[in-house]
């Protein structure tokens, strides 16, 4: 049996790790000074009640230490795994991979490790293409492939309405603070009330379009999702309850696609709020390789 983990920067939701009985290694968010196992001791409701009018608080994270990844990997193996695929965020964005190849040295059973060269919900459309691989019988050096291969096929689209949070996350001059502010000036500019749409595209934050309210914005991101391909796979994310009106309606919108056979929720938890602040709600979306590539 092939155990799965990754770490809580993926924002993996509930439901992906009860289908697929993914072990999660929590990231040490710092929050004014204060240390946090995120999803354990600090969930995505608990960091945002931090935000509390003009506070917002000073926030920073950390690699989870070698011992708590050898904690997920000893659990996964209680658990009747013969072996381990360990799939995280970025090794240049984090060194959590550090952190992972380390405990391999100590696990029960073999580990092999991925670096997915990116973060967020991106490191979970990795695990989720390669669980599905796993499911179809694939061994654990072609599920790693389809992970590793993945990357550069991963859409995503976002809204950042909290623009002056963004520029106080600890990013000064960030693509996404650029991206986001230029979007502003020009609605400034025309004095109209719009929300800029954003992605991520080749490490580069662009603006797709605007939009006046939450049925333009609905509209607009649905339509990126959908032309992205067959056979989608979609993760619809939501930062608070400022967002939630947005990513429900996005989430429905989704649904009824038919060319959308997988829609799921996930919380953009402390590790990427730390970044985008509240106010936040996305989607990222993929197509599953039909079998490993070669």
């Amino acid at each position: 049996m092939i155990g799965l983990c990754t770490d809580s920067n993926s924002q993996l939701s509930a439901d992906l790790i009860a289908r697929f009985d993914v072990e999660v290694v929590p990231l040490t968010i710092i929050v004014d000074g204060v240390e946090f196992a995120e999803g354990e001791d600090l969930d995505a409701d608990g960091f945002y009640a931090r935000f509390v009018g003009e506070h917002t608080p000073t926030v920073s994270t950390s690699q989870p230490s070698p011992g708590r990844v050898a904690l997920a990997y000893r659990a996964l193996a209680a658990r009747g795994a013969d072996q381990i695929l360990s799939i995280h965020v970025g090794s240049a964005l984090s060194g959590t991979l550090n952190s992972a190849r380390i405990a391999a040295e100590t696990s029960p059973v073999p580990v092999r490790l991925v670096d997915t060269g990116t973060a967020s919900f991106g490191i979970s459309c990795c695990l989720w293409a390669a669980a599905e691989a796993i499911e179809r019988g694939a061994t654990i050096d072609d599920a790693a492939l389809v992970a590793e291969s993945l990357v550069p096929h991963i859409g995503n689209v976002f809204v950042v309405r909290a623009l002056d949070l963004v520029r106080a996350g600890g990013r000064s001059g960030s693509s996404v603070e650029r991206a986001a502010s230029e979007a502003a000036e020009a609605a400034a500019a025309a004095d109209a009330a719009v929300v800029p749409i954003l992605t991520l595209r080749d490490g580069k934050v662009e603006v797709v379009a605007m939009a006046a309210n939450i049925d333009e914005a609905v509209v607009a991101m649905s339509a990126m999702i959908v032309d992205a391909g067959t056979d989608l796979r979609v993760a619809v994310g939501v930062a608070d309850a400022a967002a939630r009106p947005l990513s429900d309606a996005l989430t429905r919108a989704v649904r009824s696609v038919a060319n959308v056979v997988d829609c799921v929720t996930y919380r953009v938890g402390p590790s990427i709020g730390a970044h985008t602040g509240p106010g936040t709600a996305g989607a990222f979306f993929f197509t599953a390789p039909s079998r490993a590539p070669r």
